[in-house]
């Protein structure tokens, strides 16, 4: 365990790693907090179906991920002046992932887990032309986060909240969810949600989803995600409806860009930047980061969205969910 927890209480089973601001450390409130899971990637790249019931030859690479981690990660890559990460993970792993998020500029605040190991995803990349993706989620101690995790001094010096929609797969983190909400309100923080993964979504459900997540002021669904929200079957009327329940939407379209809408309509259609794919994992989290920095850099929904783009066409072309580091 290394560094000192500044401006934050751990886990009331937990310990902490790293410091993710005090009182002060930002007094211009510029700072970017996000808070969500932080695993471990297998990735897996094959070329050709998957061979059952005996080998199939990959290219398979052990990376730093989580949504939440990435997107901090991209966010300040793009050039967020300041981002903190409130993540839990297992003691096997936190002193590696301390140092991966340190390294791209990223401030940590890791609750370590007795009980539990860090998260582990295995990504399944199809090796051709499109790079998709398929995974397999132990999501371990980043479902274990709780109320205790947080203090409301986290947001000391934020600008804004963003938060990994991960958290809502979970009761206990489903709990620091309302809370975080709580404080953010009160301090006047706007907070952003990515709901994260279609296939949990469908077990969690719409309402329970779209009731757990008022008081948010921007959603940035995928496509599968808004259709899923809205029993919609197109895009753009699913980024249209979702505004009438959170102000600003930014549904994230792949290989076809992104949709701005608010007040029930689409005002803005953001064209995807070229790409020759690798891997898509984490496309949509350098999206969603690329998008934070660009908003606390003073831009507008459609001009970020840009910047989502363009961090997105730089994800696909790279191996894992995270930008290079600095050098």
């Amino acid at each position: 365990m290394t560094g000192a927890a500044a401006g934050a209480a751990a886990g009331a089973d937990g310990g902490a790693v790293g410091g993710a601001g005090s009182a002060g450390t930002s007094a211009a409130g510029r700072a970017l907090l996000v808070v969500g899971d932080v695993v471990t990637d297998v990735v897996a790249r094959h070329v050709g179906p998957l061979a059952a019931g005996t080998d199939t030859a990959a290219s398979i690479r052990t990376v730093p991920g989580g949504a939440g981690a990435n997107v901090a990660c991209w966010a300040a890559h793009r050039g967020a002046a300041e981002v903190r990460l409130l993540g839990r993970v297992g003691a096997e792993a936190a002193a590696w992932h301390e140092r991966e998020l340190v390294a791209h500029g990223v401030r940590p605040r890791l609750v370590v887990d007795p009980r539990a190991p860090t998260g582990t995803v295995i990504c399944l990349v199809d090796g051709g032309a499109s790079a998709e993706r398929t995974f397999l989620t132990d999501s371990g101690a980043a479902l274990r986060f709780e109320p205790a995790d947080w203090s409301d001094a986290l947001l000391d010096g934020v600008a804004r909240l963003h938060l990994s929609g991960y958290l809502l797969f979970s009761e206990p983190s489903r709990a620091l969810v309302t809370v975080a909400l709580q404080a953010a309100r009160a301090r006047g923080v706007p907070v952003s949600l990515d709901p994260a993964s279609a296939g949990f979504l469908g077990e969690l459900g719409a309402g329970r989803f779209l009731a757990l997540v008022e008081g948010v002021d921007v959603l940035l669904p995928s496509r599968d995600e808004a259709c899923l929200l809205t029993g919609l079957t197109d895009a753009a009327d699913a980024a249209a409806a979702l505004s009438l329940h959170v102000p600003l939407v930014v549904a994230k379209q792949g290989h076809e860009g992104a949709l701005v809408a608010h007040s029930g309509k689409v005002c803005a259609r953001v064209p995807a930047v070229p790409a020759t794919p690798r891997d898509t994992t984490g496309a949509g989290d350098a999206f969603t980061g690329a998008f934070l920095a660009a908003v606390l850099a003073g831009a507008g929904p459609e001009e970020a969205a840009e910047e989502g783009c363009r961090a997105g066409a730089r994800a696909v072309e790279r191996v894992g969910g995270r930008p290079p580091p600095p050098g």
